[in-house]
């Protein structure tokens, strides 16, 4: 009798932690069980990464007139600088705007939520060294080249290259194997390519220099968002977040090339013009990389591509009453016939891939940024 109780109690011990894991199983399953607010667990990737609810958004009626007078000021008010007031020094502007951008970007990152996305992006001294600093030398290339054509050609001529910025990166995309070729999209590069020559041939006051000054500035702006296709595949940047990351590695290389451009000029002449005028320009440009930030988040490709359309138009009539630009019938011919092209470039079906976004998005951080 004793070793019977004895082997009892033994089993009692042994079967005793066993139905306590079972009972713990059963809570653990019941509160499984339990239905959240949505009915639906997170999976594990939205647990990783949320998307901040508290994100601000604007309409598409109300962010595009925004972003769209932001950067026609932008623009004219550069241009204003560059030719009406005489201070003729795009480096330094250039400088001056980047090194603006990385101080506002990285006090919006403490005070707001709207560069959230930057916790999403892991840059380590790897991705550093081999695909933000190489991106970051044709983005400071982009952005010098382009202000310097403003010293030589007008705002509307420089619109109308502007518009061979997709051709550029077709054909560096296709060179590269990115994009593969098709016939419709050789009709659209030589009828873009067409309308630009038309608008260089109708151009009353041509410069040689500007020119191949803005050409060069495309090259370099469509090697970048190819090499940001190939570098960066898989990161998710919204304007915003790419200036947060390239304003400082852009403002650091051009003041490097300051002293050997443009010297201690610029610094004499900012009392002459004022620094009221400096920091209200480098302002309006900030605004406009936010006003940016909402845009993307709020239209499609094709809406952000009739958008751009429009406000060209828009800054070609204001070169034209507000700073007297010639516009001749053979340049409007021209650039008639480039800006329908924008309609079937934003719906091709080759053009619905992650690299085509990523160009619409980065072509509106170029727009905004070219004219820092």
């Amino acid at each position: 009798m004793s070793a019977q109780t004895s082997a009892t109690s033994e089993k009692d011990f042994i079967m005793s932690p066993l139905n306590h894991n079972d009972e713990e199983r059963q809570q653990m399953l019941q509160v499984s069980e339990k239905p959240s607010e949505g009915d639906v667990l997170p999976s594990p990737v939205s647990s990783a990464a949320p998307k901040p609810a508290g994100k601000p958004k604007l309409s598409t009626t109300v962010i595009i007139p925004i972003w769209i007078v932001l950067s026609s000021s932008v623009i004219i008010y550069n241009n204003y600088l560059y030719n009406t007031m005489q201070f003729r020094f795009p480096v330094f502007l250039v400088t001056w705007h980047l090194t603006f951008a990385a101080i506002g970007t990285r006090v919006l990152q403490r005070t707001t939520n709207l560069l959230d996305g930057a916790k999403e992006v892991n840059i380590s001294k790897d991705v550093f060294l081999r695909s933000i600093l190489p991106i970051g030398l044709l983005f400071s290339a982009s952005l010098i080249l382009s202000n310097t054509a403003y010293l030589y050609l007008s705002v509307a001529y420089i619109q109308m290259l502007k518009a061979f910025t997709p051709v550029a990166i077709l054909l560096i995309s296709w060179t590269f194997r990115i994009q593969e070729p098709s016939k419709k999209l050789a009709v659209i590069v030589f009828m873009i390519s067409s309308g630009v020559a038309l608008a260089s041939k109708g151009e009353l006051k041509f410069n040689l220099i500007g020119f191949l000054t803005q050409a060069a500035a495309v090259a370099f702006e469509a090697s970048r968002l190819v090499m940001i296709q190939i570098l960066l595949h898989g990161m998710k940047m919204d304007p915003l977040v790419s200036l947060h990351y390239y304003a400082p590695v852009c403002a650091l290389i051009n003041l490097a090339i300051l002293p050997f451009t443009e010297g201690l000029a610029p610094f004499m002449e900012v009392m002459r013009i004022g620094p009221l005028i400096l920091l209200s320009n480098a302002m309006v440009a900030f605004m406009l990389n936010v006003a940016a930030v909402f845009l993307v988040s709020a239209g499609s490709g094709l809406v952000l591509t009739l958008a751009g359309v429009f406000k060209d138009i828009l800054l070609i009539t204001g070169s034209v009453l507000i700073f007297g630009s010639s516009i001749t019938p053979l340049q409007i011919i021209g650039m008639s016939s480039i800006s329908p092209l924008n309609r079937p470039y934003a719906t091709l079906p080759s053009f619905s891939s992650p690299f085509a976004l990523q160009c619409r998005i980065s072509n509106i951080a170029t727009d905004v940024n070219s004219v820092l």
